[in-house]
C-alpha cells in the first residue's frame, strides 16, 4: 500500500467519506490511492476556495470533520479563503495539500511554496509536513483529532514522491509515535456553585434578553426552555439564526446592522443579558455597559466576556449547561414578555409591509417574503454575504427542522452555492436554496453551477435552488459607501456587467426561472421547488431598496444626507425608496 493509498483508508477510519478537492500533479500519489478505497468519494470542484467552503459547510452543518484536498504551490494557496472562513466560524477542517519531491525543496523549484509559513496562522492548531512513510498515521490522526477537540483547520503537507513510496507502519523503537484513531466530544458542564451564582444573576432580572449563536444549535429544547422559565426574548446571532424557529412570538430574530428593531428594543431594555454560544461582536448593538447584569455560557473560555463585561463565566456545552442550570431557575412573570411578543408581531407586519412596497422592477424583500412559506419541510439554506445576507437575516422565516448558514465572522464573498452543494452532498434527501448576489454568483457562484451539473443526479431529491438577485451593483457596499462613509455611489467599482445567469443555467441542462415583475416571485418559488433538477431563480432586483438597520444613529443619517449632496446617481430612486421603508415602520401598509 502507498502512502497517498495509506492516508485515504486512514481517513475512512475516522469516518471520513467525502473529500472535496481539485487535482494536480502535486497530488497525483493521493489521487491514486482512490481507486483502491472506494469507500471514499472525491467531489471535484472548480477551483480549490470552493473545496474548502464546502469542507467548512460539512463541519457546520453536520458537525463532522470536512476535508479538503490541494495540490503544491497556487493549489494549496487557494484553499485559504475557505480555510479561514472555518477558523473564524469554528469548524474542525482538515486540509491535505501537496508539496514539491522533498530532495528538491529548498532548491526554489517550481511551484515550491513555503506552505508551513503559510498555513501557520489559518491552521495553527496543527500543521506539519510529513517526511517520511511511517509519520502519515499519526499525522491524520493527530490532524482529525485535533480539528474536532479544537473547533479548529489543521493541514497535513505531504511531498509528492512520498505520497507513491511503500507505507510503513513505525517501528517499536525510540522516536517513534504509535496513534490510534477515534474521538468523541466531552460532556463538559460548570461547577454547580457557578451555576446557582449564575441562577442568582438571572433570577434577579426583570427584563431578561438571550442572545444565542452558533455554540447554542443543538440546544434548542434547553434555550426554549429557559427562555420560558426567564420569561425572556430571545435574539439570534447569523450563525444562530436556526437555533430557534421563528413562529416562537418571543423569538425576536436576528441582531445587528441586519438586525431587527425588536432585537434592537430587546438589548436596549433588557435589565440582565443572557449570551449563549456566541461570540457576536458589535457592542453597540448590546446593553450600554453598566445597564445589564449578564451571564454568558461558551464552550471556549477564550470567548468569555469580550463582547460585554459578563458578571458570571461558565464554560460548558450549551445543551448541557441550560439543562443544569434550568431546575435553579425561577418562574419570571409580568408584562416584559408581552411587550416582546407585541414588538415581534409589529415587526412582521412590517417586514410584509415593506415586501409589497413598489420598486424597480421587483423590490429584493419580496423575493424573500416569498420565499418563507414556500420552503420545504427540513430545508436547508446557505446566505452569501452582501444585501443578500440582510434579507436572508430578516425576512426569511425559518421553521423547526432546517438548517441554515454564511460566513458569519470572516463574512467572506461567494460561499452560498458552494455551501449549499456540501450541504446537498451530506443531506441528498433534503432541499437546499442557496440564496446570492449577483456580485457573489460573477465571483465563484456561475463555475460551480457546472459542479452541480455534474453530480446533480446522485442527489436522492434532485432539488438545489440558487437565487441570484441581479441588480447590477455591488450593493451592500454601494449602502455602507453612502451610510457609512457619506460618500456618493461610485459606479466604477459598484455597477456589475449584465449577466444572463439564467440562461448560463439552462445551458448547463439546469433548470431556469426569471423574475422580472412582482406577480412572477411567487410562481417562480413554486416552479421552482416543483422541478426534478436543480434550478436557478434569476430575480432582477432594484438596488435602490434600502437594507435599513434596525436604529437609524445620527451618524447614519448625516452620512446619507452627504452622499445624496454629493451627487450620487442613484439619489432620487433611494430617497423615494428608503421613505417609503421609514414610512412601514410606523404605520405598516401606509407607505
Amino acid at each position: 500500500m502507498t502512502v497517498g493509498e495509506y492516508i485515504l483508508r486512514r481517513l475512512t477510519s475516522w469516518g471520513v467519506r467525502r473529500v472535496y478537492g481539485y487535482p494536480g500533479d502535486g497530488i497525483n500519489g493521493i489521487l491514486a490511492g482512490f481507486h483502491a478505497v472506494r469507500e471514499l468519494d472525491l467531489v471535484q470542484v472548480r477551483h480549490e476556495e470552493m473545496a474548502a467552503f464546502m469542507a467548512c459547510a460539512h463541519a457546520k452543518f453536520t458537525g463532522e470533520v470536512g476535508v479538503c484536498l490541494a495540490t503544491s504551490g497556487p493549489g494549496a494557496i487557494h484553499l485559504l479563503n475557505g480555510l479561514y472562513d472555518a477558523r473564524m466560524d469554528h469548524q474542525p477542517v482538515v486540509a491535505i495539500v501537496g508539496q514539491t519531491a522533498r530532495a528538491a525543496m529548498g532548491g526554489s523549484y517550481q511551484q515550491e511554496v513555503d506552505l508551513h509559513t503559510l498555513f501557520k496562522d489559518v491552521a495553527g492548531a496543527y500543521v506539519q509536513t510529513m517526511m517520511v512513510p511511517s509519520q502519515a498515521r499519526h499525522l491524520v490522526d493527530r490532524a482529525i483529532r485535533i480539528a474536532l477537540s479544537e473547533r479548529s483547520v489543521t493541514a497535513i503537507i505531504v511531498p509528492n514522491d512520498l505520497q507513491e513510496l511503500d507505507y510503513e507502519a513505525p517501528p517499536h523503537a525510540h522516536a517513534t509515535v504509535h496513534s490510534g484513531s477515534g474521538w468523541a466530544p466531552p460532556r463538559v458542564v460548570p461547577a454547580g456553585s457557578d451555576l446557582r451564582r449564575a441562577a442568582d444573576v438571572l433570577n434577579a432580572g426583570k427584563k431578561v434578553a438571550m442572545l444565542v449563536g452558533a455554540g447554542a444549535l443543538g440546544a434548542a429544547p434547553e434555550v426554549r426552555a429557559v427562555a420560558e422559565r426567564l420569561g425572556a426574548g430571545v435574539a439570534k446571532a447569523l450563525l444562530g439564526k436556526a437555533v430557534l424557529p421563528d413562529d416562537l412570538p418571543y423569538v425576536t430574530g436576528a441582531i445587528g446592522l441586519l438586525g431587527t428593531k425588536p432585537s434592537w428594543k430587546l438589548m436596549s431594555g433588557c435589565d440582565t443579558l443572557l449570551m449563549v454560544g456566541s461570540s457576536f461582536p458589535y457592542p453597540e448593538f448590546l446593553p450600554k455597559e453598566g445597564q445589564a447584569r449578564g451571564v454568558q455560557v461558551d464552550l471556549d473560555g477564550r470567548m468569555l466576556s469580550i463582547r460585554y463585561p459578563m458578571e458570571v463565566n461558565l464554560v460548558g456545552d450549551s445543551a448541557e449547561t441550560l439543562r443544569a442550570l434550568l431546575p435553579l431557575l425561577s418562574q419570571h412573570e409580568g408584562r416584559w414578555r408581552e411587550e416582546i411578543e407585541d414588538e415581534v408581531r409589529r415587526w412582521w407586519k412590517v417586514l410584509e409591509a415593506r415586501a409589497h412596497n413598489p420598486a424597480k422592477p421587483v423590490n429584493p424583500q419580496l423575493v424573500f417574503w416569498e420565499l418563507s412559506p414556500r420552503l420545504p419541510d427540513r430545508a436547508i439554506l446557505s446566505a452569501d454575504s452582501g444585501s443578500s445576507a440582510n434579507w436572508y437575516a430578516r425576512d426569511v422565516k425559518i421553521r423547526e427542522g432546517m438548517l441554515a448558514s454564511l460566513s458569519g465572522n470572516l463574512a467572506t464573498m461567494g460561499p452560498a452555492v458552494p455551501y449549499a452543494i456540501a450541504a446537498k452532498f451530506a443531506f441528498p434527501g433534503r432541499a437546499v436554496v442557496a440564496l446570492a448576489g449577483d456580485g457573489a454568483m460573477q465571483m465563484n457562484g456561475m463555475a460551480e453551477l457546472i459542479t452541480i451539473s455534474k453530480y446533480w443526479r446522485e442527489w436522492e431529491d434532485p432539488r438545489l435552488v440558487v437565487l441570484v438577485l441581479m441588480n447590477q451593483d455591488l450593493n451592500q457596499v454601494t449602502w455602507e459607501q453612502r451610510v457609512m462613509v457619506g460618500d456618493a455611489k461610485l459606479d466604477a467599482s459598484q455597477d456589475l456587467p449584465a449577466v444572463d445567469y439564467a440562461g448560463f443555467a439552462a445551458s448547463l441542462g439546469l433548470e431556469a426561472v426569471r423574475v422580472e415583475r412582482p406577480e412572477d416571485v411567487a410562481p417562480a418559488w413554486e416552479r421552482a421547488f416543483a422541478a426534478r433538477r436543480p434550478c436557478l431563480v434569476q430575480a432582477r432586483t432594484d438596488p435602490s431598496v434600502p437594507p435599513l438597520p434596525p436604529h437609524i444613529t445620527l451618524e447614519q443619517a448625516k452620512g446619507y444626507l452627504s452622499s445624496i449632496l454629493k451627487g450620487d446617481p442613484d439619489r432620487g430612486a433611494t430617497l423615494v425608496a428608503s421613505w417609503r421603508d421609514a414610512i412601514e415602520g410606523f404605520l405598516p401598509h401606509r407607505g
